[in-house]
């Protein structure tokens, strides 16, 4: 199949009009730069926690089960756009047995604070950093102490996050053979790019070819793949962006993610693409071709028969897509993270690891849960959490937001709601509210607008004075 690309350009021209009406209407700000919508409050607006403020009153979920991530903070080197702290370099085989066991015991604790003998697991999801940047009898380690305290029979699936140079020659055989073996069924491999100019300003350490080999080695092993690319980075065309998530399309990954480039830091750490962009601010993209770049990516996407089942995730079939993340954030089910900079996400309450290292391992070793932020959500923030998440990913379920909130979601946030219809970016039913294709495409500015305006990520004049600024009709 061959693209039309003008022909998908002027359909994405469209998109920079509504781009321009969005920011009249007051949704899309006019200064600064993209902040997504990842979590509620953003995750740097969180006030100090200790592991016994986030525990009490905590009982644990109906059901019984927990959703899980494991965070492993150790890269070869640091990608120009990465915004979390790390530990880089091959000389840290020391740090990571120490690391490794202070996260065997960080499980321990939680166990201990939730009263059980293991954690029955919903969905496994493993990230970092990189989590395969570990040597063959480290990973062991790490899946045997995982399996040990994690009940393994309640999973429906177990992802890892992986970069495809560990996936490569006889030791990276040999990682899939042990991920196969410990029930790990799902991996996103953080291709980021298929041109090997772009990759080297990213400072990734592997090549589109051995990305190409990566994939073509975890299909071999039995493990459904998902990939990620970054649109909006110093250097990127627009052209060069179609070819290359065509190319992308025809590789037979099951799912296919879309980020846009993060220039200011929404994580613990700010990345070294904002170095880059003073350095060379011509390199980059204009917001109008960013814009562009989504549609683009989005209309090839549906030509390969991709279909947007989770926000800017594209999967061949719905059973492809995150577990992990149908769960927390649109379903709004209890979750538990482990490691430097994780976060759990419990019923009514949000609690979030510490960035350094030192902190992590002093608060274990003293018995407690390594946390230092986070918050215990009024009713109204509540509310507040239950439309951003889901209305960002997928709908906002109204069956949901009353188990999460205990109120209808008929009776909260009318004049809002309404206005959001008016400008053609919502839509309600008996069963949900959910993002029209418009409002799909600025999915992160529509959830936005339910944000409390001490939580919002730009001040108040960055907006236009229009009917959906976000200080107008704010409170439910």
């Amino acid at each position: 199949m061959a693209i039309d690309l003008q022909q998908l350009l002027s359909r994405a021209n469209s998109r920079v009009l509504d781009l321009e009406r969005l920011r009249q209407l007051g949704v899309v700000c006019r200064e600064g730069d993209f902040f997504p919508a990842v979590h509620y409050p953003p995750i740097t607006m969180y006030a100090p926690m200790t592991d016994d403020e986030l525990f009490a009153g905590y009982t644990m979920p109906a059901d019984g089960r927990l959703d899980v991530y494991a965070h492993i903070p150790f890269c070869r080197q640091r990608c120009t756009f990465c915004h979390y702290p790390l530990k880089l370099g091959a000389n840290q085989a020391e740090e990571k047995d120490r690391y490794l066991a202070a996260l065997a015991t960080e499980l321990d604790i939680y166990m201990s604070m939730l009263g059980i003998d293991r954690i029955p697991a919903r969905s496994i999801l493993v990230g970092g950093g990189t989590p395969t940047y570990l040597t063959l009898e480290q990973q062991r380690r790490f899946f045997d102490l995982m399996a040990a305290r994690i009940d393994m029979s309640t999973c429906r699936q177990y992802t890892f996050d992986v970069d495809p140079n560990t996936l490569l020659e006889t030791e990276g055989r040999e990682r899939l053979r042990m991920m196969k073996d410990y029930g790990v069924d799902r991996l996103t491999i953080g291709v980021q790019s298929l041109d090997d100019q772009t990759l080297r300003l990213m400072n990734r350490h592997h090549s589109a070819a051995q990305a190409i080999a990566a994939i073509e080695a975890t299909h071999q092993a039995g493990m459904t793949v998902d990939i990620e690319f970054i649109f909006g980075f110093p250097g990127q065309t627009i052209e060069g962006w179609a070819r290359m998530v065509e190319q992308a399309c025809q590789l037979g990954v099951e799912e296919i993610q879309l980020y846009r480039l993060k220039i200011d830091a929404y994580g613990d750490y700010q990345g070294p693409v904002k170095q880059l962009i003073e350095k060379h601010p011509e390199q980059l993209p204009t917001i109008p071709q960013v814009i562009i770049m989504k549609q683009v990516a989005i209309d090839i996407l549906a030509a390969y028969g991709y279909t947007e089942n989770l926000r800017r995730v594209f999967s061949k079939e719905y059973r492809h897509h995150s577990r992990y993340a149908h769960n927390q954030c649109c379903r709004l089910l209890d979750q538990i993270g482990v490691g430097l900079t994780a976060f759990s996400s419990l019923r009514d309450r949000f609690a979030l690891n510490t960035q350094y290292f030192d902190e992590y391992y002093r608060l274990i070793a003293s018995g407690h849960l390594p946390i230092n932020r986070g918050i215990i959500r009024s009713p109204e923030e509540q509310m507040r959490w239950a439309i951003v998440l889901p209305l960002k990913n997928r709908s906002a379920r109204k069956s949901d937001f009353r188990r999460a909130t205990g109120m209808a979601l008929e009776q909260q946030f009318r004049a809002k709601i309404t206005k959001l219809q008016a400008a053609g970016l919502v839509v309600e039913d008996d069963e949900r509210l959910a993002l029209t294709e418009l409002g799909a495409f600025f999915a992160d500015e529509v959830a936005q607008q339910f944000q409390h305006p001490n939580y919002m990520a730009y001040p108040p004049h960055h907006y236009d004075q229009g009917p959906l600024h976000p200080m107008q009709d704010c409170h439910p």
